[in-house]
């Protein structure tokens, strides 16, 4: 941190590698989800439910394989996780916007130069999900949108039908 930080530039470590490695992955997963509803235009609440849904299935999933829930409250979960879901010009928004103004996803990575690792995520994290038997319903939508062809309206609207319940975190409770 001393070696690459400066007066403009502020360093943080941690010794939560799975923590930063899945807050790292799974950002760019619910960007995607962010980008669609900015795309489809649902609004700015909606948004803001995803970030505090994804923070809460992000959470979920590294609490389950071992991370610590500190962090996913810094930098490595929600601070990565509200600069790409609020931020058009993110590379994993951006396309999540254009999926959601109707493009489709092969149109959009054959334009693209660099990587949304979002789209190369999804599957993986879906996966993870399931291994773990984590309700993790975000995650979820944007791998069938992205991997399985589900059209975008269905998807939102099996995610607003998803039961309700207490608000928790911890795997065991989810």
């Amino acid at each position: 941190a001393r070696a690459i930080g400066s007066p403009r530039f502020r360093t943080y470590v941690s010794d939560d590698i799975i923590g930063v490695q899945l807050g790292g992955a799974l950002k760019n997963v619910f960007g995607i989800a962010c980008g669609i509803s900015l795309g489809r235009k649902l609004g700015n609440s909606g948004r803001s439910t995803l970030i505090a849904r994804g923070l809460a299935e992000m959470s979920r999933l590294g609490l389950a394989m071992g991370a610590r829930l500190e962090t996913f409250m810094g930098l490595s979960g929600v601070g990565d996780l509200n600069l790409c879901g609020n931020s058009p010009s993110s590379r994993n928004m951006s396309l999540g916007i254009a999926l959601g103004e109707g493009r489709r996803l092969p149109d959009i990575l054959a334009e693209r130069v660099t990587v949304q690792e979002g789209v190369h995520s999804a599957e993986s994290v879906a996966a993870l999900a399931k291994s773990h038997a984590l309700a993790m319903p975000i995650a979820m939508a944007v791998d069938r949108v992205l991997n399985h062809g589900a059209d975008i309206d269905a998807t939102v609207a099996w995610l607003l039908a998803h039961p309700q319940g207490l608000e928790r975190v911890s795997a065991a409770l989810a």
